[in-house]
C-alpha cells in the first residue's frame, strides 16, 4: 500500500545538535548571497556578514578584483573590520591587535609582536574563500572546492539574464521565531495562499500556483487577474528566495541565526521614480508579517511535543519535498 511522502522530523527544527550541523555540511558548502556589487565599486570597498555563524569578508582589490576571506585575523581571532559596508585604506587591520594584511590576504605586518624564533609573517596569510557575481549580485562559498556559482543559477540565469539594471534599492528585515527550514518550506508551498494571504489570493484569481524544481531553484508565476500579468517567484538552494512583482525586484535572503531563530532580509531594486513601488513594497511587507505569524506558530507546535510527523501532498507539495529530501542529503554527507 502506497503512503504520501512523510514531513521531516521534528527534532530537525528544534535540535541545536542538527543546526551546528547543517552550518558545516550545508551553509559552509553552498554559494551564499552576501551583497550587491554596486556596494563595492572602489577600491578597499567591503561588504562584510555572518554566514550561519562564519564572518566572511569581501573586498575590492587593488586590481579592481573582488576578494574574500573570513573576517578572522590568523594572530588571536581579531576581526579585520566590522560587520556591513565601509572601506579600508590600502590595508587590512585587525580590529584587536593592528595586525595588518594586503588585500591579496598576505600578512604585511604583525605590528607590535616582538621577535620570536621560527616567526615568518609568510606562514600566515588570511583564510581565504570562493567569490563570484552574477547580474551585479555579490556570493561567496566557502568550499574551495565548489562548482562555479552559475552551475546553481543557470534555470535563473535563463529567465533572468536580460533583466534591466534596477539602480534604486530599498533595505528591511524581519526577525522571526523559527526555524529557518520552516521560513523555506513555506516560501516553497504554493498550497498555503487561500489559508494565509487572502488577498494574494483574491488578487491571482482561483488558480492554486505549483512550484516547480529545475535543478536546485524553484520557480513559479502567480497571474494577476485584473492585470493579466504574472508574478515570478524564485528561490535558490539553500535559502535565497527572488521575485518580481508589479515591477520591483525583491531579494529575500534567509539568513539563519540559531535552531529557532531566523532574519529575512529584504532587498527592493527598482527604477527610479517608479510611482507603484510603494505599493509593491506595501504588499510584500504584508504577505512576510503573513509568513512570519504561521511559521512562528507552526515552531511553537513542533515545540510543544504533540506533533511528531505529518504527510505531504504529490500535488502541491513536491518542493517541500524536495527541499526536505535534500536538506537530509546533505546531513548524511552528501
Amino acid at each position: 500500500m502506497t503512503v504520501p511522502p512523510q514531513t521531516a522530523a521534528v527534532q530537525l527544527y528544534l535540535d541545536p545538535a542538527v543546526f551546528a550541523r547543517e552550518r558545516q555540511l550545508i551553509f559552509a558548502r553552498t554559494w551564499q548571497f552576501i551583497g550587491l556589487e554596486a556596494d563595492i565599486l572602489r577600491v578597499g570597498d567591503y561588504l562584510s556578514e555572518t554566514v550561519a555563524g562564519f564572518p566572511v569578508v569581501v573586498i575590492r582589490d587593488d586590481y579592481g578584483a573582488l576578494r574574500g576571506y573570513h573576517n578572522v585575523c590568523r594572530h588571536r581571532a581579531g576581526p579585520l573590520v566590522t560587520d556591513g559596508k565601509g572601506r579600508c585604506d590600502r590595508q587590512f587591520v585587525c580590529r584587536y591587535h593592528d595586525w595588518r594584511y594586503g588585500f591579496d590576504g598576505k600578512l604585511k605586518e604583525a605590528t607590535g609582536f616582538g621577535p620570536a624564533d621560527g616567526f615568518n609573517v609568510l606562514n600566515l596569510p588570511l583564510f581565504p574563500i570562493r567569490v563570484e557575481t552574477w547580474l551585479g549580485f555579490v556570493f561567496v562559498n566557502l568550499d574551495a572546492q565548489a562548482a562555479p556559482l552559475i552551475d546553481t543559477l543557470r534555470p535563473l540565469d535563463e529567465r533572468l539574464g536580460r533583466q534591466a539594471y534596477r539602480s534604486a534599492r530599498l533595505y528591511d528585515h524581519h526577525p522571526m521565531a523559527c526555524n529557518w527550514k520552516l521560513y523555506v518550506e513555506n516560501y516553497l508551498d504554493g498550497y498555503h495562499r487561500e489559508g494565509v494571504h487572502k488577498g494574494l489570493a483574491a488578487e491571482a484569481g482561483t488558480k492554486r500556483h505549483e512550484v516547480r524544481m529545475h535543478g536546485s531553484v524553484a520557480l513559479y508565476e502567480v497571474p494577476n487577474r485584473s492585470s493579466g500579468t504574472a508574478g515570478l517567484w524564485a528561490w535558490v538552494w539553500p535559502n535565497l528566495g527572488l521575485n518580481i512583482y508589479q515591477g520591483v525586484l525583491l531579494l529575500e535572503h534567509i539568513r539563519p541565526q540559531g535552531p529557532d531563530r531566523v532574519t529575512i532580509e529584504h532587498i527592493f531594486l527598482h527604477e527610479p521614480e517608479d510611482p507603484g513601488v510603494d505599493a509593491a513594497i506595501h504588499d510584500s511587507e504584508r504577505i512576510t508579517d503573513e509568513d512570519a505569524w504561521i511559521c512562528e506558530r507552526v515552531q511553537k507546535n513542533l515545540s510543544a511535543g504533540i506533533f511528531s510527523q505529518g504527510v505531504l501532498s504529490p500535488a502541491h507539495e513536491g518542493a517541500v519535498a524536495w527541499f526536505q529530501q535534500r536538506v537530509a542529503q546533505a546531513l548524511a554527507g552528501g
